[in-house]
């Protein structure tokens, strides 16, 4: 019987362990460098972002592309990527529609030059 007594005492006065806090999760980080639409090279296009002025950046590094978006506090370098994907997207669209519709600008001709430079140089041999 003391022997049981002595045990429980010995098992009641254990310190207790501390336990250990949930384990911290890594965050991923989002990339800041892209591939160019333009050129297709990978990671060539770095974004930046200027929170005083509110504008994001975007810049080839290859072929010098450049474009630059409205930004807000959570915005983040994929949003001015995904906006500039987007505003490509939208030209081309334009383009296909115009094309489709025969539409074309009084300033270009067939092969899409600028007519207007032709008519000064034109004006010019007059003179």
């Amino acid at each position: 019987m003391i022997a049981v007594l002595i045990y429980t005492i010995y098992l009641q006065g254990k310190r207790k362990t501390s336990a250990r806090g949930p384990a911290k999760k890594v965050k991923q980080r989002l990339d800041t460098q892209f591939s160019c639409l333009f050129c297709n090279h990978e990671k060539a296009v770095t974004c930046s972002l200027d929170k005083k002025t509110n504008i994001g950046t975007l810049h080839c590094k290859i072929c010098g592309q450049s474009f630059q978006s409205p930004i807000n506090s959570l915005s983040q370098p994929i949003d001015i990527y995904s906006d500039w994907v987007d505003a490509c997207e939208a030209v081309a669209q334009e383009q296909a529609e115009a094309a489709q519709s025969g539409y074309t600008d009084k300033y270009s001709d067939d092969e899409g030059r600028d007519i207007s430079r032709d008519d000064e140089k034109e004006d010019d041999d007059y003179d």
